[in-house]
């Protein structure tokens, strides 16, 4: 397995969360976020109990591939 960090939010403080990789093995994304704790926001989503939300800012998506439009991941 793989893992590629395709971007980190170049806003955050002290270089932390959030980040998205992609895993060339299973190709899937893996999203670094902050939970969403907020009671009142998480009864208004279906969450399965094997699930949790976490939060992006509106410009992380620039990151995901399809949005780029690149054909491989960003190393």
């Amino acid at each position: 397995m793989t893992l590629h960090k395709l971007g980190k939010d170049p806003e955050s403080k002290d270089g932390g969360s959030p980040t998205i990789y992609l895993d060339d093995a299973t190709d899937t994304y893996l999203v670094q976020g902050f939970k969403v704790t907020d009671a009142e926001r998480r009864q208004l989503m279906d969450i399965p109990d094997h699930e949790d939300v976490i939060e992006l800012p509106r410009r992380m998506v620039q990151f995901f591939l399809e949005v780029k439009g690149a054909d491989g991941p960003v190393i």
